[in-house]
């Protein structure tokens, strides 16, 4: 497969992409490293047109994956950030409040119909499109790529809600009638595992764990990212990232930590990293009170003795 500087978009990119090592190279190209078992779970959920639920430590690359996607194919990317207390409303779609009273009096100053003014303020024009309806309800050439993100941080209710948008991947509003889509989007669902997903939700997606990096491909996120740090200062960042992972930590660093602290070592003109370095820069890597005081007190010097040139 040939990628030409990303040319080849939406429908002519998937005809492209015939095998699974065409899927990674394609990757690859907008920046995308991924191991066999991703890869072939996003070849599959993009062939059979199925939601890819994707559950791993947060830092790990799961939103990345639909941003990369999205890019890929030179379609939108819409997301759904999930939260305590996302409501349907909240995801789906909302009238303009505003723009209808200042309709209706339009209409009153002109004597118009009453029956006629209920009827007109519930036009698709007052509609507010929020992120599922507007995956749902497109118009345009290519399907946009559907992040809903932490799904996780929502509530059973939500999920059900979820479960039967997904579904038909149609919506009824009662003023307007049902609205379908026209193309399917292409879903992507995320979860930093804070709470256990219903069944139901992830029977009707492909599944995928994500887990850290081997330092190979961590070293290799890092490149790619960051193509113009020295092997040697790359190396290092990843196998004293990969050293930290092993401790007892509240939050260990995933890859974003990573690629952050190589570019505030870039930043500070650092060319190997020394004990002092890794005090400085400790806010990078850890972000907990309680895992900073840990790594002080294993000592911080302690962390160079693995690190390799």
């Amino acid at each position: 497969m040939k990628v030409q500087e990303n040319k080849l978009m939406g429908s002519e990119m998937w005809e492209e992409i015939e095998t699974i090592e065409d899927l990674e190279r394609a990757l690859r190209s907008v920046g995308y490293v991924t191991e066999r078992s991703l890869s072939t779970a996003i070849f599959l959920s993009l062939r059979l047109n199925k939601p890819l639920f994707l559950e791993g430590e947060p830092g790990v690359g799961k939103t990345d994956v639909a941003i990369r996607i999205s890019k890929l194919f030179g379609t939108r990317l819409i997301r759904l950030q999930c939260y305590e207390g996302i409501d349907a409303s909240s995801a789906l779609y909302d009238w303009d409040y505003p723009r209808q009273l200042l309709f209706i009096r339009l209409l009153e100053t002109e004597a118009a119909d009453r029956s006629q003014i209920a009827k007109d303020i519930y036009d698709k024009r007052f509609l507010i499109k929020r992120p599922l309806l507007d995956a749902i309800w497109n118009q345009e050439s290519r399907p946009p790529v559907l992040l809903i993100d932490e799904v996780d941080r929502s509530d059973e209710e939500f999920e059900a809600f979820l479960l039967e948008v997904l579904s038909d991947f149609q919506v009824t509003i009662p003023e307007i009638g049902t609205l379908k889509a026209q193309v399917p989007p292409y879903v992507i669902i995320t979860s930093n595992r804070t709470r256990d997903v219903h069944d139901a939700l992830k029977r009707r997606c492909l599944y995928h764990w994500i887990g850290y990096p081997d330092p190979e491909k961590e070293y290799q996120i890092l490149l790619s990212h960051i193509p113009d740090i020295e092997e040697r200062l790359a190396r290092q960042v990843v196998n004293l990232i990969q050293k930290i992972r092993t401790m007892e930590l509240l939050k260990k660093p995933g890859v974003s930590e990573s690629i952050d602290w190589a570019r505030a070592l870039l930043q500070l003109q650092a060319g190997e990293i020394t004990p002092s370095l890794i005090e400085s820069t400790l806010g990078c890597i850890v972000k907990y009170k309680e895992d900073h005081e840990l790594l002080r007190e294993k000592g911080i010097p302690s962390l160079m003795e693995p690190l390799g040139t």
